[in-house]
């Protein structure tokens, strides 16, 4: 009998089987069904023990008088082949309620799917399980509901005799999304939460295990997708319990031991390599719908790197020379930039612990600082193609600089944005730099952002400096322009002082960055006066005009006119104004008298 033939069964119905109700089987069959029936919509948990244990035992007796009527084709086979098929389709979703209820109950539960299991076809326990894991009741969409589901499916996998792959894969999408919703809305305390994971990891070890019994094109394509599984409960695993890191390792040593299996290495994990190769298999004809499932592999990649960082027994467990691949990462600059753009995975994760992102950034720092291989002209190609991927792990890193709770991590965050600039080609960075700003709508990400254009700038002077008198004479005969010196930063200070929108800023809103760029055109305007140098133009009539008439009266204008109507006012907040505009109305007059001097001096 079809599976998929079958109505709804509705277990509380006095109607179910009466036509049968002759038979001493299916009278005790009814007897439990109801039985169990009223507890679940009751809630009388205290019977639920009784209640499925008289299932149990009438499971038995049905599998008994199965064994023991030799004629298939007689009505009473038929009889209990139905009410079997019946039963498996919708019993397992209520002893999975039950299994919520206690340890004891959670046991049961899995001894009645057992049966099933022993009795059904494997091909329709997986449809049926699946079902189940599927659509269940809200008010049961906790992680003790599952437990006993995914207990059932481990078992069911080991019993496939062909077509696994095609199979199982049918089946992970539907565990994955269970662990996504559950990891989703986990309450604190949770310890639930913990044996699913668990028994998340029992079917990897059972889908390891047909592997093995597989050969050729069949075992390559069932262990690509046990390795994205793999890496999908990774990333669950740390969203799920990652502020818990002693919790996590035996989880992660488990699951780590599974990469070696997968033929994936930290190196091809970090780099994103790896899991482009695994992709591929496995998905196949079904295109976004498969890749949508496995949204987490690549914060999954990241995150297996990042526990064998954390912890020397997850390394082991993934046989892995830690040591060796960030040596690999700081030699090899394509890697590198690779490494970096995966990373942003974890940096970009919201419901991401603090503690792994401060872990990650440990982690880049480790591989961009210190003795780093450069050689931009060879490799200058090939980081225009990494350019979007390491923009947006920069990012990435912004949010953990902005949002961190810890000073540390912050600082830390801040140190390695400035090294991933730094590891960016020369030619690349100052617009780097500025997509940063026009992206960010944050005043102080801006000002620091624009506090390291200016010290680019500082460091590119000095280093003209130092090339001696004939190379500077050289290059201002030559009218040279260089990757910070040239007409950019007057651009990228116009931006902020008169934005797109026209008018001068939002004051004290975006204060931060209205005075980080008065500090840069100051210094630009200085330095260039005093080297005898025009590279950026800001020394030329027409932009001192502009730079007087367009940025710097109007926001003399404005800022006038918030002291003066604070100067009114006694309450913090005008207090608080005035204290943030105080710095910038320096800078600003400032500014404004030097450009008056260099517009006397031109007339």
């Amino acid at each position: 009998m079809s599976i998929d033939s079958l109505p709804t069964l509705n277990l509380s119905d006095p109607n179910l089987l009466q036509s049968s109700s002759h038979h001493p089987l299916l009278l005790r069959l009814r007897q439990a069904l109801i039985s169990c029936s009223s507890s679940i919509e009751s809630g009388d948990f205290q019977r639920s023990d009784k209640s499925i244990g008289e299932l149990v035992d009438f499971l038995n007796s049905v599998t008994d008088a199965v064994v023991s009527e030799p004629d298939e084709d007689s009505p009473e086979h038929d009889a209990f082949r139905a009410v079997i098929d019946a039963l498996s389709f919708e019993l397992p979703k209520a002893v999975a309620r039950f299994a919520c209820v206690s340890r004891r109950c959670l046991e049961i539960a899995e001894r009645v799917i057992d049966r099933f299991i022993e009795i059904c076809s494997p091909r329709d326990m997986i449809s049926i399980l699946c079902e189940a894991l599927d659509s269940p009741s809200t008010m049961f969409k906790v992680p003790g509901y599952f437990v006993p589901l995914l207990s059932g499916l481990s078992k069911v996998f080991m019993s496939i005799q062909r077509r696994q792959f095609e199979q199982v894969k049918a089946a992970v999408p539907v565990i994955v999304n269970v662990l996504k919703a559950v990891s989703s809305e986990l309450d604190d305390g949770d310890t639930d939460y913990e044996d699913l994971l668990t028994r998340s990891i029992d079917i990897a070890k059972s889908v390891q295990a047909v592997c093995l019994k597989l050969e050729d094109e069949g075992k390559e394509k069932l262990q690509a997708l046990l390795g994205l599984y793999v890496l999908e409960i990774m990333a669950f695993v740390s969203i799920g319990l990652g502020y818990k890191v002693s919790s996590c390792l035996s989880l992660m040593s488990q699951l780590t031991y599974f990469l070696r299996f997968c033929n994936l290495s930290y190196l091809g994990l970090i780099t994103g390599c790896d899991v482009d190769i695994i992709i591929a298999p496995v998905v196949g004809e079904d295109g976004d719908d498969l890749v949508g499932c496995f949204a987490h592999v690549k914060h999954g990649a990241c995150l297996a790197v990042i526990w064998g960082f954390i912890s020397n027994e997850v390394a082991q467990a993934a046989d892995e020379d830690l040591a060796a691949v960030k040596a690999k990462l700081s030699s090899d600059q394509t890697k590198r930039w690779q490494a970096i753009g995966m990373l942003r995975n974890i940096f970009s994760c919201v419901n991401l612990p603090w503690e792994l992102k401060k872990q990650a950034i440990n982690f880049l720092l480790s591989i961009v600082d210190g003795n780093v291989s450069r050689q931009y002209d060879n490799e200058h190609m090939e980081c225009l193609s990494d350019m979007p991927s390491i923009f947006a792990t920069l990012q990435a890193i912004q949010m953990v600089i902005i949002y961190a709770p810890e000073a540390e991590i912050r600082r830390n965050a801040f140190h390695a944005l400035k090294k991933v600039l730094a590891d960016i080609p020369t030619s690349m960075r100052f617009d780097t730099l500025t997509a940063l700003i026009k992206n960010s709508d944050s005043s102080s990400m801006m000002a620091i952002l624009i506090d390291c254009v200016r010290e680019e700038m500082r460091m590119e002077n000095c280093q003209r400096i130092s090339r001696g008198n004939q190379v500077i004479q050289a290059q201002k005969n030559s009218c040279h322009s260089t990757a910070f010196w040239n007409d950019g930063p007057l651009e990228l200070v116009g931006l902020v002082l008169r934005p797109p929108k026209g008018g001068p800023p939002s004051l004290p809103e975006y204060g931060d960055a209205v005075l980080s760029a008065l500090n840069l055109y100051r210094f630009v305007l200085i330095t260039e006066s005093t080297g005898n140098t025009n590279y950026t133009g800001v020394l030329s009539e027409k932009n001192l005009q502009k730079a007087y008439n367009e940025w710097l009266l109007p926001l003399r204008t404005l800022v006038t006119g918030i002291v003066a109507a604070n100067q009114k006012d006694y309450n913090q907040l005008a207090l608080d104004t005035q204290c943030a505009l105080n710095p910038l109305e320096l800078v600003l007059y400032r500014c404004i008298e030097l450009v008056e001097e260099k517009l006397k001096r031109a007339a």
